[in-house]
């Protein structure tokens, strides 16, 4: 809806002025809405507030979004700070927070928003535009003032959906913020167990070597015939090659958490640690889970909102299924001709008649689009619900199973190598047992040092699953590089 004002005036000063008075007004009532909606500004830290508020409630780090020299040039010395030590996987994910370009670019959506509510929040310009035309003595001058009545009536409405569109941008911005910190971490365990992988390995290839040699000069000296020989040194070869493998996945898994902090350049060279932690001797409990998690959940949150700006949308469209198709306008017109002089004045009303479409069709759209998203807020609501309990089951499985690793496989393990090598020593057994018990011990602790892998990573699924912040897609992922050969444990 808008309204037209049109004044038609002669060359004389008086006949303008008479006309311009019903302009004055409506400009007067345009300065009061501008006056108004002056109270709606920009954030001061641009809706970073919510999003560092998350970030120390459910990570205990520090967000912040970088949009000065300065601001960039205290990140990098955090970072450089961070990196200066032995990495641990809490730094990893503060340099995350601070780092990764990704995030800086989710902030600067989260600016966007802002700029878009502070738009949302304004009344709309009104148009104005002015025709002169003159036919010898004649003159005629139009003037037209428009603006958009339906926009400045709906302007309080418009604006209080404008900041919970808004508060959704900072909620997403959280969002990615957990996204991104669960990643870094999940990237610092894995590149973790991935080198103390291969420390393992090497270690135990310096060994199969030594025995491959000791094999070799047992040959020439005619005590071990060629089939031991043989079966001896490809063993040797056999772990050379999972030795192989398992740098070229030492690397890769270095190169994702060196993606997830947003690294380059001379940063790369930085130092990790030799080995995970050890399992805590006690298991994390979670009596309330679900509803703890329906509760803290970010992307339940978001459907929340968006729920609520579906109803108040739906209610607006109430009120203006008709209002919007009524056009109407205030016209003076006055012309001056050479003998004679009119001021004519009235009212220009026009108003679509609603035969074949009175609202029905949009109402319709917003109350099915309104269910719509009822039916989605519900599902995702069973679905968390469904996540927490399953991220919980595969946490407590997990710390069962590296815990039983922990304190009982392993040692029984150790026992059992130490007394097979006394034997061997004592030449009461051959190199047969000897080398079976080599890769049984080989494979054990690989498989323990992969349960401890996916221990730590349920932890941040856990977390993942109660506050938000998307999953990592292989997390069952599992690379015994003893697997195939594992089966050879005996002689043949």
């Amino acid at each position: 809806m808008s309204v037209h004002i049109r004044t038609f005036a002669a060359a004389g000063g008086s006949a303008v002025t008479e006309a311009f008075q019903p302009q004055l007004g409506i400009l007067a009532i345009l300065a009061g809405l501008a006056l108004l909606s002056a109270c709606t500004w920009f954030s001061p830290d641009a809706g970073m507030g919510v999003v560092t508020t998350i970030a120390q409630q459910e990570l205990n780090k520090d967000a912040a979004a970088i949009r000065s020299p300065e601001e960039a040039e205290a990140a990098g010395t955090a970072v450089r700070r961070l990196l200066g030590r032995t990495l641990t996987a809490d730094a990893a994910v503060q340099i995350a927070l601070l780092n990764n370009r990704g995030l800086q670019a989710a902030y600067d959506e989260l600016a966007i928003a802002d700029a878009e509510r502070v738009g949302q929040s304004l009344p709309p310009n009104p148009t104005f535009s002015w025709r002169r035309i003159q036919a010898g003595a004649a003159l005629e001058s139009e003037m037209q003032l428009v603006t958009n009545i339906i926009a400045l009536a709906t302007l309080p409405a418009r604006s209080e959906i404008a900041a919970e569109r808004f508060h959704q941008a900072q909620l997403r911005a959280a969002e990615e913020t957990l996204r991104v910190a669960h990643e870094a971490r999940r990237a610092y365990y894995r590149a973790v167990a991935a080198r103390e992988l291969i420390h393992f390995l090497t270690e135990s290839q310096s060994a199969a070597d030594a025995a491959s040699k000791l094999a070799t000069r047992l040959r020439e000296t005619g005590a071990m015939n060629k089939l031991d020989q043989a079966r001896e040194q490809v063993f040797y070869a056999d772990l050379t090659a999972q030795v192989t493998s398992a740098r070229q996945r030492e690397a890769s898994e270095r190169e994702a958490l060196i993606r997830a902090m947003g690294l380059s350049g001379a940063s790369l060279d930085f130092k990790l640690a030799n080995a995970l932690p050890a399992v805590p001797r006690r298991v994390q409990t979670w009596a309330g889970i679900e509803v703890d998690a329906v509760a803290r959940r970010v992307d339940l949150q978001i459907a929340r909102i968006e729920l609520d700006l579906l109803a108040k949308s739906y209610g607006l469209t109430q009120a203006t299924r008709f209002i919007n198709i009524l056009d109407g306008g205030y016209a003076d017109k006055l012309e001056k001709r050479p003998d004679e002089r009119f001021l004519m004045r009235g009212f220009d009303v026009r108003l679509q008649i609603p035969i074949f479409d009175f609202g029905e069709v949009r109402v319709r759209q917003a109350e099915a689009t309104y269910m719509q998203a009822v039916n989605r807020l519900i599902e995702l609501a069973v679905n968390v619900r469904s996540e927490a309990r399953d991220a919980y089951r595969v946490y407590r499985s997990t710390y069962d199973i590296a815990g039983h690793y922990q304190r009982e496989v392993l040692p029984l393990r150790k026992i059992i190598s130490d007394e097979t090598l006394l034997r061997y020593n004592a030449m009461l057994i051959d190199v047969f047992s000897l080398l079976a018990e080599a890769r049984q011990r080989i494979a054990a602790t690989i498989t323990a040092i992969e349960a401890k892998r996916d221990f730590w990573l349920a932890t941040v699924d856990l977390k993942t699953a109660v506050a938000g912040g998307g999953r990592s897609s292989n997390r069952y992922e599992r690379a015994n590089p003893m697997a195939a050969s594992s089966g050879e444990t005996g002689r043949q």
